[in-house]
Order: C-alpha cells, then sequence, then structure tokens
C-alpha cells in the first residue's frame, strides 16, 4: 500500500490534478465517518477520485486505504465503504484503464478482500441501498463488473420490473 507520507501521492492525479490532497482525507476514514450528503471526507473523496464515472491514479491507490478502514469493523461500516472500491473497479473495467504497476498488487488485493467484509457485515441489519452496494462489492471483487454495475442501478422496484420483463421474454 502507498504510504500515505509518500511524495508519489503528488505524481498521482484525480479530477482536479496532483492528489497531494488525498492522504489526508483518507486518514480522515478512521472511525467510519458516514458519507451523507456532503460530509467529508467522503464527498471530497468522491468528487475527486469518482468524479462522473471517470477513476484516476489516485483513485486505484485510495482504494486499499477505504478497504483498510472497512476492515477495521465491517459489521459499523456505512454503505460507501463497499460501494466506492465497487465503483473504482467498474469505471476501471468499462474504460480499460490500466492500474499503475507500482499500484496494482494493493488494489486488486484490497478488492479480493471484499468478499470477506461482506461476510463480517451479514449479522448487520441491510436496508436495500447496503444490500446493492455489497452485492456491487461483491461482483466487482470477483471480475463481474458489468453485473456489479447492474446491481447498483437495482432498486426494489425496478428488480421487479426486471424480473416482468425477463418473464416476458
Amino acid at each position: 500500500m502507498l504510504s500515505l507520507t509518500s511524495a508519489r501521492w503528488s505524481e498521482l492525479e484525480h479530477a482536479y490534478g496532483a492528489a497531494s490532497d488525498v492522504p489526508e482525507l483518507l486518514r480522515k476514514l478512521d472511525g467510519l465517518p458516514a458519507a451523507e450528503g456532503e460530509q467529508e471526507p467522503w464527498f471530497s473523496l468522491w468528487s475527486s477520485l469518482a468524479h462522473q464515472g471517470d477513476v484516476y491514479s489516485a483513485s486505484f491507490a485510495a482504494v486499499p486505504y477505504v478497504v483498510k478502514a472497512l476492515a477495521s469493523a465491517p459489521a459499523s461500516a456505512d454503505f460507501t465503504y463497499f460501494q466506492f472500491p465497487a465503483w473504482v473497479e467498474i469505471c476501471r473495467a468499462k474504460k480499460r484503464i490500466a492500474v499503475p504497476e507500482d499500484l496494482a498488487p494493493a488494489y486488486f488485493d484490497a478488492l479480493s478482500q471484499l468478499p470477506s467484509l461482506v461476510a463480517a457485515a451479514a449479522s448487520r441489519p441491510w436496508d436495500a441501498n447496503f444490500l446493492l452496494c455489497a452485492l456491487s462489492a461483491l461482483a466487482a471483487s470477483k471480475n463481474q463488473p458489468a453485473v456489479a454495475e447492474a446491481v447498483l442501478e437495482l432498486s426494489p422496484e425496478t428488480a421487479n420490473e426486471f424480473m416482468e420483463w425477463l418473464g416476458s421474454r
């Protein structure tokens, strides 16, 4: 995992340029802050690292830190801790973006941890949003980005519509 004190962060990019501000945002994930509205650090993490479906070199360096925070207490983590790594992987796969060689081992290792973290969160109550993010994280971690994205688009209503459509085929 890229050290939060590494000078490499200033070489990495996000939506607004150099990613030298990302380590401070990632440090704020300690304690698992929720991602409600425009709460920090999530508002800035999403807007700079997963901006309008685009992901950047800094996105891949950040995912291991998000997963590390999630691993500290998966049963109490907000849905976003599953959604963010899934979305980064969805966007990476859709746009066929290569993960920089020095970041790839930690990035893909973090994704591989998602299934066990979903299982560790099984004892908590899941609303529909949490369910969709957890399922999307599972699919993304298993190299199924199209399924991961489709799951994020579902809701109980759209799932029913999909089942009706499928039955009519």
